[in-house]
């Protein structure tokens, strides 16, 4: 990979690679990081780097620094302890929004990234698993069980909401 290949890579994929990461990690900064040090990285091996698996490397890049991140900044957090975090019916209208997001972030890793490059990325499952180093099947079962737990969490909403005036 040259000089002029690697600014289109930079040109091409930095909004993606950085809603990437700031989905996974839900910190600005820390998602500006992933991108800059996924970036570096790719410039550092450019010469092993082939152009047409360019977009495939810098999501993998960023994958294992969004786990290592995540891994420092909450070694043991499961997914009850952040939706208890959301339990709190303080407002009569939560965000929805908000409330997703939180569901995604309380997903274990595996999940999470296989979850929000199918659907915030929109990569194929062979894709996903080149990235994340699993099998196709492997890649489906996350993303299937990570659904079902979102699906389940949303369909929990109503216990969020205070009807009441």
């Amino acid at each position: 990979m040259n000089r002029a290949q690697y600014n289109h890579c930079v040109d091409r994929y930095a909004d993606g690679l950085f809603r990437f990461a700031l989905a996974s990690l839900r910190n600005r900064e820390e998602a500006e990081d992933v991108v800059q040090d996924s970036f570096a990285r790719t410039w550092e091996h450019r010469s092993s780097v082939d152009q047409d698996k360019a977009k495939s490397y810098l999501f993998t890049v960023a994958h294992h620094l969004i786990i290592d991140m995540a891994r420092k900044r909450h070694p043991e957090t499961t997914v009850d302890a952040v939706f208890q975090l959301a339990d709190n019916k303080t407002t009569a209208y939560p965000d929805v929004n908000e409330i997703l997001h939180k569901a995604v972030a309380a997903l274990p890793e595996a999940q999470r990234s296989a979850v929000l490059l199918r659907d915030y990325e929109g990569y194929s499952y062979q894709e996903i698993g080149e990235i994340t180093g699993q099998s196709e099947s492997q890649v489906k079962v996350n993303i299937f069980r990570a659904r079902t737990a979102l699906r389940d969490k949303i369909k929990s909403m109503d216990n969020l909401i205070d009807t009441e005036p």
